[in-house]
């Protein structure tokens, strides 16, 4: 159910801010610079109308760009709905636009080598300590365990954990006769993980790595730039705690992100994580929704005990107006798995079912896959032979260009 702030509905440009993060999987460029997006108004009352021009009107991918649109519009303060009317583009439309995705492949820097049909989820807390990492690595078990093959980034460069908690060791490889790293690999049950951890590039778990901001971000962006990840359904970000260089530069190199905050039932920690949500909302990142962690532990008899307070969650999800996706039970097994790198997602018990229970409704609901259609593949042999080949364009002759 939507949340309505009490805050001033945003102005069409931050509408359209917010929209370049919706990305074409396809094209692999946002909807704004193809000039899908048109037509936007706010309403007084923070009823946000856009016009959305498709390739064609039968895209397979009009569900998702339906989906992706709404909820990151709906995740911005001041909004009180979406309203999405449909259009088609024409002939020379259609052209432009592939020019257009020509031309930001071959010229646009910075260039990842994310894939675009890849959901980009970013997990953030505002505070250390509150279990991020271990929320990561076992949403991303769970992930791969559904059969998807999910990307896990350590950017968590000064404190990464991830290799110990998935149970991996040894240096990353590379492509001959490139300048590209290889992720480590796992398979987990029908699923594979690929893993990127700067804990691979150093001597030992316990080594300190002194480094500041701007070089902490550079790291980041070479591990998203340089690693050769290959096909992916989702790639999971464990983000460093709090709100600094490393999480704007994922705003900058990744405007599609999505985040999803960890805080615990603490009301302290939920204090603090709010500062990571309004990070994310003031770079233009939708918030998919809150998970609780640590919440409380059930004993043996079956009695339940909050042992670090309860409803931190539930509060910070309201007052972001965000969801609650998930809450994760206080489970000795979560963190012995994490030391022994064998994820508590993978076995039983209540962390288990409640891992289990997120990931379904990441995949259900908060973030589904991208179900590929071939539209735009398909139509371009049309516009081609009405229009003659499409050419590759350059920025200034694109820039005159009509506007759509």
């Amino acid at each position: 159910m939507r949340v309505v702030t009490e805050q001033a509905p945003p102005t069409p440009e931050d509408v359209l801010s917010l929209l370049a993060g919706v990305v074409d999987p396809e094209l692999g460029c946002d909807i704004v610079e193809l000039g899908m997006a048109r037509d936007v108004v706010v309403e007084p009352e923070g009823t946000v109308r856009v016009t959305i021009a498709l390739t064609t009107a039968g895209c397979p991918l009009k569900a998702q760009i339906k989906r992706d649109v709404t909820a990151r519009l709906e995740s911005a303060p001041g909004v009180s709905s979406v309203r999405i009317e449909w259009t088609e583009m024409d002939d020379e439309q259609r052209a432009h636009a592939m020019a257009r995705a020509r031309w930001h492949a071959k010229e646009r820097a910075p260039d990842t080598e994310i894939p675009p049909t890849a959901r980009v989820v970013g997990i953030a807390s505002g505070k250390g300590g509150v279990g991020k990492s271990s929320v990561t690595v076992n949403l991303a078990a769970g992930l791969a365990m559904e059969g998807f093959t999910v990307g896990v980034l350590d950017a968590d460069i000064g404190g990464f954990s991830v290799p110990r908690m998935l149970g991996l060791d040894g240096r990353l490889g590379g492509v001959e006769g490139e300048k590209k790293i290889v992720p480590h690999e796992l398979p987990v049950g029908a699923g594979l993980l690929k893993v990127v951890s700067m804990g691979f590039l150093v001597e030992d778990e316990e080594s300190a790595l002194l480094w500041r901001g701007q070089v902490l971000q550079r790291a980041v962006q070479h591990f998203l730039e340089d690693v050769r990840w290959g096909p992916m359904d989702y790639l999971l970000i464990d983000l460093p705690p709090g709100t600094g260089d490393i999480q704007m530069g994922l705003a900058r190199l990744l405007p599609r992100a999505e985040m999803i905050i960890v805080t615990t039932p603490a009301v302290g920690a939920q204090k603090v994580a709010a500062r990571a949500a309004d990070l994310a909302r003031k770079t233009y990142l939708r918030i998919v929704g809150v998970v609780e962690n640590m919440s409380a532990f059930t004993c043996d008899h079956g009695e339940s005990y909050p042992l670090f307070g309860s409803g931190g969650g539930a509060h910070l999800a309201e007052s972001i107006g965000a969801p609650l996706l998930g809450q994760i039970p206080l489970e000795p097994g979560v963190s012995t798995g994490g030391d022994t790198g064998h994820p508590a997602a993978l076995g039983t018990g209540p962390a288990a079912a409640a891992f289990a229970a997120l990931v379904r409704r990441i995949v259900d609901e908060a973030i589904p896959p991208v179900a590929m259609g071939g539209c735009t593949a398909r139509i371009l042999e049309n516009v081609e032979a009405a229009l003659g080949p499409v050419p590759t364009a350059t920025e200034a002759e694109l820039a005159a260009a009509p506007s759509t």
